[in-house]
C-alpha cells in the first residue's frame, strides 16, 4: 500500500484537456501552413511578384525562392500535423523569417500585400502591421507547443 507522500509527488501525465490544447494549436498551426502554401502553389508568379515588392532580394531570385517557400510551407503544415520532429522548428523558423520580413515592410512604409495567403485574397488588404501580429500571434502558437513539449518531456509523460 502507497504512502500519502509517494502517490503525490508521482508525476501525472498529461490529461485530456492538456493533450487537447496541444493538438487543436497544433493542427491551427499546420492547417495555416497548409492553406497558405496550397493556395500560393494556384499562383506562384504572384507570389513571386508579392516578394519582389519587399525588395530584398534580386528579381531574378524572386520566382526561385517562390517555389522554395511554397513546398517548404506546405512540408512544415504537413509534418506538424503528423506531429512529425522538425517540423515545428521549420514552421517556427518560417514565422520568425516572415515577422521579420513583415516588419521590414511596415517600417518601410510599404503599401503592399504581404503575400501571407493567395494574391487574390490579399489584394484587398494592404496592411502589414496587421500581418506582422498575425504572425506574432502565430509565433506565440508555437511558442505553446514548444512549452508544452518541454515540460511534459522533462518528467517524462509524453
Amino acid at each position: 500500500m502507497e504512502n500519502e507522500k509517494t502517490r503525490k509527488a508521482a508525476p501525472r501525465s498529461p490529461g485530456r484537456p492538456a493533450r487537447l490544447a496541444y493538438r487543436a494549436v497544433r493542427l491551427l498551426l499546420a492547417g495555416v501552413f497548409l492553406a497558405a502554401g496550397l493556395l500560393k502553389s494556384a499562383s506562384p508568379k504572384a507570389f513571386a511578384l508579392s516578394i519582389s515588392a519587399y525588395g530584398l532580394i534580386p528579381f531574378d531570385w524572386c520566382l526561385p525562392a517562390a517555389f522554395i517557400l511554397i513546398a517548404v510551407e506546405i512540408l512544415a503544415g504537413a509534418g506538424l500535423a503528423a506531429d512529425i520532429k522538425g517540423s515545428l522548428a521549420a514552421v517556427t523558423g518560417l514565422l520568425g523569417l516572415f515577422s521579420a520580413v513583415l516588419w521590414f515592410g511596415a517600417l518601410s512604409g510599404l503599401s503592399i500585400d504581404c503575400g501571407c495567403f493567395s494574391a487574390e485574397e490579399e489584394a484587398k488588404h494592404h496592411d502589414l502591421w496587421l500581418a506582422f501580429y498575425r504572425d506574432l500571434a502565430l509565433l506565440t502558437g508555437a511558442g505553446f507547443l514548444y512549452a508544452w513539449r518541454a515540460f511534459y518531456k522533462k518528467r517524462r509523460m509524453i
